[in-house]
């Protein structure tokens, strides 16, 4: 994703309420899957599907994210500034040939696997579309970061080899350093900037969340991997204690832009 800015600054580590790869909550503890290798997991069809779910959404969302930061440089103020993201865009799009390359490894059609993601990411995209220069970093520091942080929340429970790669695509493109240098250097020189940039980020989360339920109430395999093998389907306490170590990370990101949440 854009950004991957991680508040307890440790890229492996199991979400809050996990016990590590093979934990004895969620997932990792009914099933197992996250101490095996690809080879041994997928031959769960359920499991595969899931996986197959997830690398789709993701390289969808790498995609998306090359697009923008290409089309964000055009509002770029100074020439460094379109470098930047220009370089930050070509990593975002190194990412997706790694998750559509590895797709098509395991014998999937990367094209397939990514549509079903597509409806949502765009609408998502066209409701939240900055206005500026500053909205736009703030939506690739904020709402990129909550996206990214619902995927590391699905890691924990998956298998060595498919874990490795989403933490490897989740690297942080260095657009959360950058982001938070320049909205904090914009808010020192008008105050009045952070109250609108506050507003925004608020509304950026709202539609991320919401968007992230969506993804995940749509598609039972991918569900019912995320609440750990759960019979029923959606255990939406399970989620909602999901969503609410995401928010958290949310309020700390906001506090490192100078904003309050």
């Amino acid at each position: 994703m854009t950004t991957s800015d991680k508040p307890d600054n440790d890229p492996g580590a199991a979400p809050a309420g996990t016990t590590g790869a093979a934990g004895a909550t969620g997932a990792t503890g009914s099933t197992g899957v996250a101490a095996r290798d690809w080879a041994t997991a997928s031959a769960d069809p359920q499991y595969r599907a899931a996986v197959v779910d997830l690398l789709g959404a993701l390289a969808y969302g790498e995609l998306a994210a090359f697009e923008r930061l290409a089309e964000d440089a055009k509002l770029a103020p100074t020439l460094e500034d379109k470098a930047e993201l220009a370089k930050m865009a070509s990593a975002e799009f190194h990412h997706f040939e790694r998750l559509r390359d590895r797709l098509t490894e395991i014998g999937e059609d990367p094209t397939l696997a990514m549509e079903p993601f597509v409806a949502a990411l765009d609408g998502f995209h066209k409701q939240t579309a900055p206005s500026d220069w500053l909205e736009g970093l703030v939506k690739a520091y904020v709402g990129d970061s909550i996206a990214s942080d619902f995927y590391r929340e699905v890691a924990a429970r998956l298998d060595s080899d498919t874990r490795s790669l989403v933490l490897a695509v989740l690297d942080d493109t260095g657009h959360a350093g950058f982001a938070v240098d320049r909205v904090r250097a914009a808010i020192d020189a008008d105050p009045r900037v952070g109250g609108r940039l506050a507003l925004w980020a608020r509304r950026l989360m709202g539609e991320a969340l919401s968007q992230s339920q969506r993804v995940v109430a749509d598609r039972d395999a991918l569900s019912t991997m995320l609440v750990g093998g759960v019979a029923d389907g959606f255990d939406l306490a399970e989620v909602g204690k999901m969503f609410s170590r995401i928010t958290e990370a949310h309020t700390k990101r906001m506090a490192a832009l100078g904003l309050a949440a």
